[in-house]
């Protein structure tokens, strides 16, 4: 069961890949590129990738290339890489629809506490990761959790992606690693979002890529279970997010310096 895996593996895993699909070329030779990075490391691999934008500053961002064709291309990259794959939702009704294509239905920071979301996404039956709330303990958590507990699913994971530090900027606090490990769930750091810098005065999302193995390096020092890494081959043409994102090619020398600091906290 993937669950089981994800939950008891004695290596990090890792959530992966562009922040949307921008087309099928371009997600299949990400997700071909990261599959081989942790065949070889022997990394669990989790495809990620948003079939639709739907938190957005300005009316003129790219949202997607259209629900179901963003859907397919995720159930395709699920064949035939034989990987898992994982997209955000954000209504009770995407749950139902995005569940027919992927294995993992992550809720945003911004909908943790959205009730209706929570439980239409635990009566999939799918796992379900919740961003924790920019805004929120990590304590608070627990509410989320037992919303899908009381639902009937028992497949949660939490993940970290900072909290808000004034208006426009993020910071970490590790102590929440251990803090919702507590709960007895699977942990993430979000190593890209967690160095976002939001409400900008263009309405375009910053970020502060050159600090992403610094998270990584301190969450796997820390003990948390996952990381989760948005990247792209070039982050300065994607279409969302690209101002936080991992360029593709720096992320096997990252990943072997992660694996070196969990063999030495093991």
């Amino acid at each position: 069961m993937l669950y089981n895996s994800l939950k008891t593996n004695k290596n990090f895993f890792l959530i992966a890949g562009p922040c949307a699909i921008e087309g099928e070329q371009m997600a299949f030779d990400i997700a071909g590129e990261i599959k081989i990075i942790c065949e070889k490391h022997d990394i669990q691999y989790v495809f990620k990738g948003s079939y639709r934008k739907a938190n957005r500053s300005r009316l003129d961002s790219f949202t997607g290339i259209g629900d179901i064709a963003a859907l397919e291309i995720l159930k395709k990259i699920k064949d035939d890489f034989t990987i898992p794959v994982t997209t955000d939702i954000h209504s009770a009704e995407e749950a139902i629809i995005a569940s027919k294509y992927v294995d993992i239905l992550q809720i945003p920071a911004f909908l943790c506490r959205q009730t209706d979301l929570l439980v239409a996404a635990a009566k999939t039956n799918k796992i379900i990761s919740i961003k924790k709330g920019q805004f929120l303990s990590p304590e608070s958590m627990k509410f989320a959790l037992d919303k899908l507990i009381k639902s009937g699913n028992h497949k949660a994971m939490l993940i970290d992606r900072g909290t808000m530090f004034g208006y426009s900027d993020l910071v970490v606090d590790f102590r929440g690693i251990p803090r919702m490990q507590n709960y007895d769930v699977p942990v993430i750091m979000d190593c890209t979002h967690s160095l976002q810098k939001p409400n900008t005065s263009s309405g375009v999302t910053g970020g502060d890529p050159e600090m992403i193995e610094t998270i990584a390096r301190a969450a796997i020092a820390t003990g948390a279970d996952g990381l989760f890494i948005e990247t792209h081959p070039s982050p300065e043409i994607a279409k969302s997010d690209g101002a936080n994102m991992l360029k593709l090619n720096k992320l096997e020398k990252m990943i072997e310096t992660l694996i070196k600091i969990r063999k030495a906290i093991m």
